[in-house]
């Protein structure tokens, strides 16, 4: 069986250029990295900005298992059977982090053949929007310890520094460090932390920016420290605005790549969901809609976390609303929910996947919450049974889903007809009536407390002291009005990990919040979940080499 970067490596690319005309856009209205990436340019986002807006389809997934889903490489097939059935589709996807390429998750380009291509590049620097990133984030914490070196004029309390430095990999080492040791001239001595790139506020402020001119605004709203009097000092006050968005100005334009079978994808921007708000760019989504009849675009991790951003967080801020969503499940991550080794999921357990189910019931129920029409699909594995499969088919009609098998990791576009046609279905005969969850004009206390219940399930919110301090604080200096952010591990409804299926009567963990005043939203931090990753035992990267020939090899 070929592995997915070999599929990816043998697949026959168009230039950039043929897939941008197929959407009708000139070669004049690219920017072009290659023979196979280009960026839109502002041009050509302008030009068709008063185009009529297309189908949004959000696709997301049950928590994720060891065992696998596939969000991404159902996204991909998903719009490649768009493709295959004549229809006038974009997909709209993140782009990948280094840190888990070379840690344990892998890459974001999809499977099988149901990828988007150049995937090695994709995984890798792309068009170095993340490189971007991660020198604006830094220069800000530059300017911002040169400020205090050279005076602090501003009066800022280095007790009271909230802004991080990052770094686009899993490093746990930098999690809180000592900086300024030396002398007098290498800056004062003080305690810093770092983030992975994805979780640094400037992208979530590029992935919510509609425009430079919004995005210049949002910088200079980030609030990186506060001084003696208790009052926050922004990235406005340290006059670091201007070269921030120099920086930023090409990344911030929408990146244009290609699925093996052609399909146009937009992929641009990629917060982590589990520790950030999970989604594309606003700018990459809203452009794929003025361009095509149906843009497919995905949420990260489980719909507790990626599709509840998306809502939330994304929706509201942009205007958008979402006309059906696809929810991913597997068996084989049902079984497991369900108390089956990982080694024992080729093997029929109906009472394991009875057991497993309700995760699967309960991102049902909370997607529902919003108003949109559900479209449940099984990715496929050879190892399913009839029986299994009739009975989550059963299960998802009996509570107003419609429900396809996905064969999109083997058969690509062709694989995935069954679920457009499912899809195409909803959209013509189900209305989506979308809403938020929670009003504006709620405390920070209540809006925790109702994703908690709500979306969770928990029982209530343990807010720690010092958490519920930062809260009033933040209430007080005026962003109580902000959505919630909430930073949860990804493998189960609850703050607990180690708690699968469908967990009941437990508490929520609240033990930090903090405002991201430029992206707007208010980051809550719940359990054990860390805003800077580390590598597993066996990381990725000592699979990860160039053969002789010049290729990247064990990148998955």
């Amino acid at each position: 069986m070929k592995t997915d970067i070999q599929i990816a490596q043998e697949a026959v690319m168009k230039p950039i250029t043929e897939i941008a005309e197929s959407l009708d856009i000139r070669p004049e209205e690219l920017e072009q990295y290659g023979r196979y990436k280009a960026k839109l340019s502002d041009e050509y986002m302008e030009k068709i900005s008063g185009n009529p807006d297309g189908k949004l389809i959000l696709v997301t997934a049950i928590n994720p298992t060891p065992a696998g889903e596939g969000k991404t490489t159902t996204t991909v097939g998903l719009g490649q059977a768009f493709g295959k059935m004549g229809k006038k589709a974009v997909i709209a996807l993140r782009e990948p982090s280094l840190g888990p390429c070379f840690g344990i998750k892998g890459g974001a380009a999809g499977g099988g053949y149901a990828q988007v291509v150049p995937m090695d590049d994709l995984n890798l620097h792309f068009t170095g929007d993340f490189h971007a990133i991660t020198s604006a984030n830094n220069l800000l914490a530059a300017l911002l310890d040169n400020h205090i070196q050279q005076g602090n004029d501003l009066q800022i309390d280095t007790r009271q520094i909230v802004w991080k430095r990052c770094v686009d990999m899993n490093d746990r080492v930098l999690r809180n460090v000592v900086i300024g040791l030396g002398a007098k001239a290498d800056g004062v001595v003080r305690e810093d932390h770092f983030v992975i790139t994805v979780a640094s506020e400037i992208m979530a402020i590029l992935c919510l920016a509609s425009d430079m001119k919004d995005l210049k605004e949002r910088l200079a709203k980030i609030v990186v420290a506060y001084n003696y009097a208790g009052a926050p000092v922004t990235a406005g006050d340290l006059q670091a605005v201007g070269a921030m968005a120099a920086l930023l100005k090409d990344a911030i334009k929408p990146n244009l790549i290609q699925t093996l079978e052609y399909t146009p994808a937009l992929v641009h921007g990629g917060p982590f969901a589990n520790i950030a708000h999970g989604c594309n760019s606003v700018r990459a989504t809203k452009t794929a809609l003025k361009m095509a009849d149906y843009v497919i675009t995905e949420a990260g991790f489980g719909a507790d976390l990626g599709a509840e951003k998306f809502f939330d967080i994304k929706c509201r801020m942009a205007g958008l609303k979402p006309d059906a969503v696809v929810l991913v499940a597997t068996i084989r991550a049902l079984k497991y929910n369900g108390g089956v080794a990982k080694a024992d999921l080729n093997a029929e357990n109906l009472d394991a996947l009875k057991k497993g189910i309700v995760n699967l019931e309960k991102h049902i129920e909370n997607l529902q919450k919003f108003g949109v029409p559900v479209v449940v699909t099984l990715n496929s594995f050879l190892t399913d049974t009839e029986a299994e499969i009739d009975f989550v088919k059963t299960f998802c009609e009996e509570r107003n889903c419609e429900f396809a098998l996905s064969e999109v990791w083997a058969k690509g576009g062709e694989g995935g007809l069954a679920l457009a046609e499912k899809v195409l279905d909803t959209l013509e005969n189900k209305e989506s009536n979308f809403k938020v969850l929670y009003d504006n004009e709620l405390s920070l206390k209540a809006k925790i407390e109702t994703i908690a219940t709500e979306i969770y399930g928990a029982k209530g919110v343990n807010i720690a002291p010092a958490a519920a301090k930062q809260l009033a604080q933040i209430e007080k200096l005026g962003f109580g009005n902000l959505p919630v952010c909430m930073a949860k591990n990804q493998y189960s409804l609850s703050d607990d990990p180690n708690l699968l299926g469908r967990p009941e009567n437990f508490e929520l963990n609240v033990r930090e919040a903090y405002v991201s005043a430029g992206a707007g939203f208010v980051v809550v931090l719940t359990g054990a979940v860390m805003t800077m990753p580390g590598l597993p035992k066996t990381p990725a990267a000592y699979s990860i080499d160039v053969n002789e020939n010049g290729e990247i090899v064990g990148l998955f």
